[in-house]
This record gives C-alpha cells, sequence and structure tokens, in this order.
C-alpha cells in the first residue's frame, strides 16, 4: 500500500480538484470548490464544520449540509484516492460502488482485477492498479487469470453471446500472458463463470458467466413449465367467434394462445400480428380470463394498447420495478395474477429480462410471445425469440401474408423485400416510401435537414412529435451526434441551459432509469424537456414524466436523429432512414430492415452508402449469437 499512499501525500489536492469535479461530494460545483480551494481546504483533514462556516456566504445550516455530505462521500474518497494517482478518472469512484456496492474499495484490495467490472476500464489499467496496491504481485496470480477470463465473456456479451467455447477465450486472451487453462480453472472455482453444455455437440468444453448460464437455463425450465401445466383457457367455440374474420393462419395463433401454455406468433409489417392479438385479448374477455399486455418500451406499449384495445404496460413495469431494488415485485414467490401474458416487440427481449419474466408467471398461465425475428436482435446478450423459434420446442405461427395495403402497403411491400434478402426498386406514386440519393454523408445530412424540417411537415402533415431520424452510427456528417447538433439549430435553437438541454428539446435515453421520480423511463425511451431547473430537467416520455438530475442526466442525449438499435420498439408517422458510407460493415439486413419497419405513414431514405447497402441486403444476415437457449429447449 505504500505506492498508493505515498502518490495520495504527493497529489492531494489534485485527488480533491478531481474529487470535486467529478461531483462526488454533493453539493459541490466548481464554483463551491474554487471558494474552498482558496481557502485552502484542499483534503480531508481540512474539511470541518468550522472550516465550512467560515468561508464566504456560508451559514451554519449550509455549512453542517456540506460536511454530512462529505461523510457521506467518505467511501468514494477513499476509491478517488487510489484512482486518481494512478491516471484513471476519479468519477469512476461512483461506477464501482454502484457495481460492486460500498465496499468496493475492499473489494479492490481482494481482488485489484475487479476493476474489469467497468466496461471501458482496460487491462492495462487493472494491472496498474494491481501493482500499486501490492508491487510484488506477479503476472501469473490466479485472481488475474480468473478476471480476465470473466473481463473476455462480458465483452462477448457486449456483443450478444451468452457463452463461448474456451478455446474461443482462449484466442482473446493470447496477447495477455494469461495461461488460460488455469485462468479457467481459477474462474470455474469462482462464483462468476461455469462449465456449459457444448451446444455443438462437437465435445468442446464451452463456459459461460454464471448470471446469463442460469438466465438461459431458468427460461428453458420455465417454459417447458408453463408447457407440461397448461390447461385451455377457453372453449373451441369461443375462440372461434374471437377469430371471426381472421384468415386460417391468424386464428389457428388464436387457438394456440388459448389452448398451449406457450405460443409464439412471428411476421413481418402489415401482416395482421395486431389483429390476431385483438382477437386474444376478445377471447379472455369472453372468457373471463385476466390478461396483461407488455413490451420492452414505453413506445411499443403504447401502440401495443391502441392496437389491441386493452391496456399495456412496459415489461420492467408489470413486474413491479422499484426505486432503488434490483429485484422485481413480482416473481416465483409472488407470481403476477394474470392468466394470459402477451409479450410483443420479443425480439428485444435478452435473457435476463426474459428469465425475470417467465419466473413471474403462475404456473397455469398462458405465455404468447410475440416479434420479428428479422429485426435486429436485442442490446443485451442473447437471442430469446430467435432460438425460441428455431427450437420448434413450442408452437409457431408465422404470419407471412400482407394485408397492409392501402394504409402502409409502400411501407410494407419494400419491408417484405427486404426481409426475403432483396432491396427492390421503389416505385411508389404515392411517395409513402421516398427514396434521396445522396453523394456522400455531407450531402445526405443536408437532405436530412431539409426533409425533416421542410418537405415531409409540408407535403404529408406530419407534427414534429411523430417524425424520427434513423442512422446506423453516432459520427460522421450523418450520424447521430452532427444531425441532432444541426436539428436542434434549426428547430429548437437555444444555450443549452442545462448540459445542452432546453425546454422543447427532443431527448433519448441511453440507459435505464426506472426508479426516476415520477415515472420511470427505459433506454431508447424518446421525449421532449418539458422544463428545465438548477441542474436538472424535466421530460415527457409515453409513459410519463420524469425528473432528471445528477448522473442520470449523462445518459441523455439530444434524440432529433437516434441509432437503428435506440429505434427498435417504436414506431413515428414518418421516418427518415440515413444510410451513410461512414455504416460500411455495421449494414445487415436486420438492420435496414428494423430501420425501415419503424415508419406508419411515411418512409424517407436517405441513401448515401451507394451499392452497400444491396448487397448488405441479399449477403448478410444476422450477425451469429453464441447461445444456449436453442439447445435447452430442443433437449
Amino acid at each position: 500500500m505504500s505506492t498508493v499512499n505515498d502518490a495520495r501525500r504527493s497529489g492531494a489536492g489534485s485527488i480533491f480538484d478531481e474529487f470535486c469535479a467529478a461531483g462526488l461530494w454533493s453539493g459541490v460545483g466548481p464554483a463551491v470548490a474554487k471558494t474552498m480551494r482558496d481557502a485552502g481546504i484542499t483534503g480531508p483533514a481540512a474539511v470541518t464544520v468550522q472550516a465550512l462556516a467560515a468561508l464566504p456566504k456560508f451559514t451554519a445550516k449550509r455549512a453542517d449540509r456540506l460536511y454530512n455530505a462529505w461523510v457521506g462521500a467518505g467511501h468514494l474518497w477513499e476509491l478517488a484516492g487510489i484512482l486518481v494517482p494512478l491516471g484513471l478518472p476519479a468519477r469512476w469512484a461512483l461506477r464501482l460502488v454502484d457495481a460492486l456496492g460500498d465496499g468496493a474499495m475492499a473489494a479492490l484490495q481482494i481482488d485489484p482485477w475487479r476493476l474489469l467490472v467497468l466496461p471501458e476500464s482496460t487491462v492495462q489499467q487493472a494491472d496498474r492498479l494491481a501493482r500499486a496496491l501490492d508491487p510484488a504481485v506477479r503476472q501469473d496470480d490466479p485472481r488475474r487469470g480468473a478476471a480476465l477470463v470473466d473481463w473476455v465473456l462480458a465483452r462477448f456479451a457486449r456483443d450478444g453471446h451468452t457463452a463461448a467455447p474456451a478455446d474461443v477465450v482462449a484466442d482473446a486472451l493470447r496477447s495477455y500472458g494469461v495461461d488460460v487453462e488455469a485462468g479457467v480453472r481459477a474462474a470455474l472455482a469462482g462464483d462468476r463463470v461455469a462449465e456449459v453444455p457444448d451446444p455443438t455437440a462437437a465435445g468442446e468444453q464451452w463456459i459461460a458467466r454464471k448470471a446469463l448460464w442460469e438466465a438461459e437455463s431458468a427460461i428453458a425450465a420455465g417454459l417447458k413449465r408453463l408447457a407440461a401445466e397448461a390447461k385451455p383457457l377457453a372453449k373451441p367455440g369461443a375462440v372461434k367467434a374471437a377469430a371471426k374474420g381472421l384468415d386460417e393462419v391468424q386464428a389457428g395463433a388464436v387457438a394456440h394462445a388459448a389452448e398451449h401454455g406457450v405460443s409464439l406468433l412471428t411476421g413481418g409489417p402489415g401482416t395482421g400480428k395486431s389483429r390476431t392479438i385483438a382477437a386474444v385479448v376478445a377471447v379472455c374477455r369472453a372468457a373471463g380470463v385476466e390478461l396483461a399486455l407488455a413490451a420492452p418500451t414505453g413506445r411499443a406499449a403504447k401502440r401495443l394498447e391502441e392496437l389491441a384495445g386493452h391496456p399495456a404496460t412496459t415489461i420492467h413495469r408489470l413486474l413491479g420495478a422499484r426505486p432503488g431494488i434490483a429485484e422485481f415485485t413480482y416473481n416465483a414467490d409472488n407470481p403476477l395474477p394474470a392468466q394470459l401474458v402477451v409479450v410483443d416487440e420479443a425480439s428485444m427481449l435478452d435473457v435476463e429480462l426474459a428469465a425475470a419474466l417467465i419466473a413471474a408467471l403462475a404456473t397455469s398461465a398462458h405465455l404468447v410471445i410475440v416479434g420479428d425475428p428479422a429485426q435486429l436482435p436485442s442490446i443485451g446478450p442473447g437471442r430469446v425469440l430467435g432460438d425460441l423459434v428455431d427450437a420448434g420446442a413450442v408452437p409457431v405461427t408465422e404470419l407471412s401474408r400482407l394485408y397492409r395495403q392501402s394504409t402502409g402497403g409502400a411501407i410494407a411491400r419494400l419491408a417484405a423485400a427486404v426481409r426475403g434478402g432483396e432491396l427492390p426498386v421503389v416505385d411508389d406514386p404515392d411517395h409513402e416510401v421516398v427514396v434521396v440519393p445522396s453523394r456522400g454523408s455531407a450531402e445526405g445530412a443536408h437532405r436530412v435537414i431539409q426533409l425533416v424540417t421542410d418537405s415531409i411537415p409540408r407535403v404529408f402533415g406530419v407534427l414534429p412529435a411523430e417524425l424520427q431520424v434513423v442512422t446506423p452510427v453516432h459520427g460522421g456528417p450523418a450520424g447521430t451526434q452532427a444531425l441532432n447538433r444541426e436539428l436542434k439549430r434549426a428547430l429548437n435553437p437555444g444555450p443549452g441551459s442545462v448540459r445542452g438541454f432546453d425546454v422543447g428539446d427532443r431527448v433519448v435515453a441511453t440507459a435505464n432509469h426506472l426508479d426516476a421520480s415520477p415515472a420511470g423511463y427505459a433506454n431508447g425511451e424518446v421525449g421532449t424537456v418539458l422544463s428545465t431547473g438548477e441542474k436538472s430537467v424535466r421530460v415527457a416520455f409515453t409513459a410519463g414524466e420524469s425528473d432528471i438530475a445528477g448522473k442520470a442526466l449523462g445518459d441523455l442525449l439530444h434524440g432529433w436523429a437516434i441509432t437503428v438499435h435506440r429505434a427498435q420498439g417504436s414506431e413515428w408517422d414518418a421516418v427518415v432512414a440515413v444510410m451513410p458510407p461512414e455504416a460500411g460493415a455495421m449494414l445487415s439486413r436486420p438492420l435496414i430492415y428494423t430501420a425501415l419497419t419503424r415508419a406508419k405513414r411515411h418512409l424517407s431514405v436517405v441513401h448515401a452508402a451507394g451499392p452497400a447497402l444491396a448487397r448488405a441486403v441479399r449477403q448478410i444476415g444476422a450477425r451469429p449469437r453464441r447461445t444456449l437457449l436453442q439447445h435447452l429447449m430442443s433437449g
């Protein structure tokens, strides 16, 4: 510890400055920090109620409040004291507490490589921390090997994988001087990594993060439980009456929902999924069956409610997410009262949320999973919808006949063609779909501004709140960052009074904050700033208004232009889908299909990607994810 202590003594002022600048001392902003620094308050020994009360314009009450806040942040100061001297950001202290708990400092002393729990940290930084805490530490330390195995699995999880062959993990660690075999043994002896079945039957050793393995295992066991215990919810006559007006395939899906504990309904836009769900609702009403409708996002839930004619909510709210509490209200010990649950936009379901949902269903409940496997998979790890379809272990109804011809016809036909791997020439005299060719990103960005500020509102009468720009990338002239700057300048110019935001700004959430007051919100939710306060904003999201302050402000971006991934699960009357050359290798059939299917009334495609767009639709399908659910369901 001497190395760290020496650094602390030599750089206490720097630690104090960074600590305050990172906002880790509640109530201390840049101006107060400067006042304290000028008065010689630059470290713990100098922080007393008397010293604070002596500062200009400070009352005894304010001094007492700040001192109590300082005491409450003691664990953060301790962490900053080891981070800052090593060139690591002081703000990581709060991130480490969020990830490791209030005992984060003790956890790092026991295992310095727990620093890798932060996605932006590097192995080199964790090694540096380990040497600072113990100069005699060795590269072959078992803790290092175990932590790096878990770190690689975490990186794979961010790409959607839930498991990996040990050989693939070894390849990823080759340049880090790790004895992978020993590292895997050490990881398996801990509580974060598990050995799992080889889904390929090739006799390889596979490993996974325990949380993901347990989630996939729980999904498979839970679905098999529901399928085995189900009893029909309605008589055949009631099902037939509710399905009147549907085609044979759609009526079959309604019958599956009433008869089977688990059933899947898939299909693209315009194929009648919503009409089919509405018929399921009618069956439940006729039979007196308690029903719950849910979707991953607030906007998707609102659309489901409108189309099905029954109240719907987000999955998190359905399960009873509570502020500051990791567990849901409804779980295996306290199941949901609903006898039938419909989950829409299931392509967005990751394994952990799916496991929580299925665990909360009573043994006698029925589950109808609705989604479009051709869309992008979930942001989180797993391939729940695709794995269940491929496993063939529960009834699957795929709707393929296009019904939406007069309203949404051109969009639906284009989507169906892309879904099948073709990018047709658009010939739409009604201009429901318009392709705007552009020579490069700069020209494409110019076209976007024209479309959003003039052409689409003028020609189609679309209100700004129902017009959304989607793009695959953040950077470049046609990425979210540059487009949002230009769209703010054009649509809602202002000084950016709170972290760049003004009243009237369109914003998008980049993380879940389900405990926000008065209504929580999820990653990808788009809203409008209603008011601003001192270091806070109030935003109107689909599910309600939320007050956003502190670190949550850092998870908020301008939202006139958002990524295709964040747009998933939502629809707008009009969408401008930008395809810039910067998208490059990101372009794939699922990404392009997801972008095109966000529009209900009008779609403008700003095409600047050249032949790469058609090639991606033709040749680049869903990027494979290594998962276990299909294997577990088939076994």
